[in-house]
């Protein structure tokens, strides 16, 4: 009796628990296989392919092969049902990325980073890589024709990715721009008559790869303020705002005391609807619209509206040629990143400022309480029944958005802000080395999680 049950054990578990790590072996030593040939064509010693060559395969992933593959597989998999029924793709990135809040502010509380890089720390561990990677990861998952998650595994899997793709960009340029804005009582003040020395302009070319690793030509979106400790300002100077306000106005009215103080100051804007508008115009919500969002917005689009759908997708539809002469593009997403990935790595990580202890301290958390914490909240979300009934693949993308490291897009919003720069590289480097080390265990749970307590349709 006891051996029957230790058979039908071994049998059930054991084994099924070994086919589950080799779907998860297989898969990531191929993406680790292109980051090393990406990492070894870029390295200093060999140079086999230069800096500005990278830079421009970067740009033609983010205008070229990204959208490609969000249009074809997200326009292909959503309907208007799918519409509805993912809802809580969106939502988990919003629950992922305060999870990874409130483990930064504790990561701070532990850690005591330098204070100016107290926001730094909290950005970071909260902000995970929601887009390429992920991509990467599914794509290499869904190769091979014996995938743990069936048939459709590349288009679903894409389809989900891109889903939670535009509520990471609109945190990205709202919540992250304003947070990683330069504190003001550690920003440089020059005294007045202190003769300032123009700085040489930055070559495109000598620009570190990791500026335009996932968003290129960010750093062109520079604004007057970009770089100055603007919002904090404004919500400081409480009383020269309101003078500076009244001060620029004309008196100079008709008698009859419709132009005194008194009655203008009462037809003032408040002054904490005058600082939410500042704001607000300081943030550049409107730079959204980039290839890979506009391709997430048609793709929703037409892929709810069955009769434009029809135009594009499905084997007798009239610009079929176009969908797929588009496929064959996205095919070189997946290398593609991971080549960029590998010369981001080659070059090496820069001084920072921010300390061994807090730079441990948020890989620790954003790597490994972090998808703790997410298997969690996942499980929990399907007991409650938030989630599509039986679709593994569907709760691995929803884990995926907790063990990703720290977007590489924050590089270039640190750049963009300068703020926390050489800290920023810093720490983006030796994130991602150490997923080269520990990211077979953690995705296997994730795969093993997904696949045994939610088996493929």
């Amino acid at each position: 009796m006891i051996s029957r049950y230790l058979t039908a054990f071994y049998q059930e578990n054991v084994q099924s628990s070994g086919e589950n790590v080799m779907s998860a072996i297989v898969p990531l030593m191929k993406l680790i296989s292109l980051t090393l040939i990406g990492l070894f064509l870029a390295h200093p010693k060999t140079q086999m392919i230069p800096r500005a060559t990278f830079k421009l395969l970067s740009k033609l992933v983010f205008a070229l092969f990204l959208p490609c593959l969000i249009f074809t597989e997200l326009g292909e998999s959503i309907t208007l049902d799918n519409f509805v029924r993912w809802w809580f793709i969106p939502v988990n990135v919003l629950i992922s990325t305060a999870i990874g809040c409130v483990l930064g502010y504790l990561v701070v509380i532990v850690c005591r980073p330098p204070p100016q890089l107290t926001r730094f720390t909290i950005i970071m561990t909260a902000f995970g890589n929601t887009g390429n990677l992920p991509l990467a990861v599914v794509g290499s998952v869904c190769h091979s024709a014996e995938n743990p998650f069936g048939a459709h595994c590349n288009s679903r899997g894409v389809a989900y990715v891109s889903f939670a793709q535009w509520v990471a960009v609109i945190l990205v340029y709202t919540l992250v721009y304003h947070m990683m804005e330069p504190p003001e009582e550690y920003y440089e003040i020059v005294e007045e008559g202190v003769e300032i020395q123009e700085q040489p302009a930055v070559n495109n070319v000598s620009r570190p790869l990791l500026v335009e690793a996932e968003w290129p030509g960010i750093e062109d979106k520079e604004t007057e303020h970009s770089k100055t400790p603007f919002i904090a300002r404004i919500f400081k100077s409480i009383s020269s705002v309101s003078q500076s306000a009244l001060s620029d106005v004309d008196f100079s009215g008709e008698a009859g005391g419709g132009g005194s103080p008194r009655s203008i100051r009462c037809l003032a804007e408040p002054r904490v609807v005058r600082r939410i508008r500042i704001v607000a115009e300081q943030t550049p919500i409107k730079h959204i619209l980039q290839p890979p969002t506009i391709a997430s917005l048609l793709a929703i689009i037409i892929g709810t509206i069955p009769q434009l759908k029809g135009f594009f997708f499905g084997y007798d539809a009239p610009l079929l040629f176009v969908t797929d002469s588009l496929e064959i593009l996205a095919g070189a997403m997946v290398p593609s990143v991971m080549l960029i990935l590998g010369g981001m790595l080659a070059e090496g990580p820069n001084e920072s400022k921010l300390g061994l202890r807090t730079t441990i301290g948020i890989s620790v958390a954003r790597l490994v309480l972090l998808p703790l914490l997410g298997i969690g909240v996942v499980a929990l979300a399907d007991k409650l029944n938030f989630l599509v009934a039986g679709d593994s693949m569907y709760r691995f993308v929803l884990l995926l958005q907790y063990t990703t490291p720290t977007a590489i897009l924050l590089g270039a919003i640190a750049s963009l802000r300068g703020y926390a720069v050489s800290e920023a590289s810093a720490l983006l480097f030796w994130q991602h080395v150490w997923c080269l080390f520990h990211v077979q265990l953690k995705w296997w749970l994730s795969l093993a999680f997904g696949k045994s307590l939610y088996p493929s349709e």
